[in-house]
């Protein structure tokens, strides 16, 4: 039967979800500052995949995993390994607010190798904002990136590189799964990947392990990224595609980057600058033209 107020059933999950994706951020920032960027992405994905493994042997979908495991375990490098990693080495020198935009791209890159790869040439409007997004980026990155060390001794310019090279680990996984994962199922992909992540990380990890004993809130923090804004919200985003499809989950994009600087100036003490929120608007607009999400939240997305 369906409810005389639909929204009530999905809305708080989005917001939810907005909300820990955009923690993420804040966690990683507070995780690498003591145990580096590498040990930090590998922790993460562990702890994830510690968390999904039950999960899936609950819904007896391991057939399913040993399946495809090898495809399975390559997306997991691609979707979780590299990017944590690149994000957690960008957020050791650029604030939690400038990633969060920049990450806003993972869509546009996404179409764009979609384009190149898989041959899904975008249309009309799709190409404006692939245009506008990139645009927006260019702007951002010409404000904020610099290969020279700054006065604490920290080079932007390269975070802000592995910043833009996560959101193209993301789009090619889009693609990859697309073209190779088809008809798995979503859990299964989503607990495979971070145990073929954590498999990928695991001897940089231990290579790279910090010789001073990491803080309770360094533990804590990565704590909750791995559970949380990785495991839960995986959880939470597969059940939004039930509710509303992929296209109207992935209007989350847009919740992110508000919950990551909301975060950072709380928490972090960071500030906001009136040209980062311009650029990162230009971006989010781009992203939403390249997806065709503004046509789809008209007629698809429930009223409130």
């Amino acid at each position: 039967m369906n409810s005389p107020h639909p929204t009530k059933s999905w809305l708080p999950e989005f917001v939810l979800l907005g909300a820990l994706w955009g923690a993420s951020f804040l966690f990683m920032r507070l995780g690498a500052a003591e145990f580096g960027a590498l040990p930090t992405a590998g922790m993460r994905v562990a702890i994830a995949a510690l968390f999904l493994l039950p999960l899936l042997l609950l819904r007896g979908q391991w057939q399913a995993l040993s399946k495809h495991w090898k495809k399975i375990f390559v997306l997991g490098m691609l979707n979780s390994g590299i990017p944590f990693a690149l994000y957690s080495y960008a957020l050791l020198s650029i604030t939690t607010g400038l990633s969060s935009l920049l990450n806003a791209t993972v869509p546009l890159f996404g179409a764009l190798i979609a384009w190149l790869w898989l041959k899904d040439r975008p249309q009309g409007m799709k190409v404006l904002g692939l245009l506008v997004g990139f645009a927006g980026v260019a702007m951002l990155a010409w404000g904020k990136a610099s290969f020279k060390p700054d006065a604490s001794g920290q080079v932007t310019g390269w975070a802000v590189l592995a910043c833009l090279g996560a959101c193209l680990c993301y789009g090619i996984s889009a693609s990859f799964t697309k073209r190779y994962l088809s008809g798995v199922p979503s859990l299964v992909i989503a607990a495979g990947s971070q145990m073929g992540a954590t498999l990928g990380l695991a001897l940089p990890t231990l290579w790279l392990w910090p010789s001073q004993a990491p803080s309770a809130t360094a533990w804590l923090a990565l704590l909750a990224v791995g559970v949380l804004c990785t495991g839960v919200a995986y959880v939470l985003f597969f059940r939004l595609i039930d509710k509303v499809g992929a296209a109207g989950s992935l209007t989350v994009t847009f919740l992110i980057p508000v919950f990551a600087v909301l975060y950072g100036v709380v928490f972090l003490g960071e500030s906001v600058t009136a040209w980062m929120l311009i650029c990162g608007t230009i971006i989010l607009c781009g992203t939403a033209l390249s997806m065709g999400l503004l046509k789809h939240l008209f007629q698809k997305v429930p009223a409130v």
